[in-house]
């Protein structure tokens, strides 16, 4: 009886590190592959500053999150 609660806590433990570990690595490619801020959003925040964003500038302001997320995941 002590042997088989013994093996469902280790069992248990070892279920929620891996439910815990799988969900992380999921998240972190989600939202590697699928930024939360996009260029349109980009571009509301900069026109509501008052900034009049060019094209090519908001191509460089998504290039430079996309290195600055790369590196941070280092």
């Amino acid at each position: 009886m002590g042997t088989i609660i013994t093996v469902a806590i280790v069992a248990l433990l070892i279920g929620a590190l891996a439910g815990f570990y799988g969900a992380r690595k999921y998240m972190e490619n989600y939202l590697r592959n699928n930024p939360p801020i996009n260029e349109d959003m980009l571009k509301t925040m900069m026109m509501q500053m008052g900034q009049k964003p060019s094209d090519r500038k908001l191509h460089q302001m998504v290039q430079a999150m996309k290195a600055q997320a790369k590196k941070s995941n280092k």
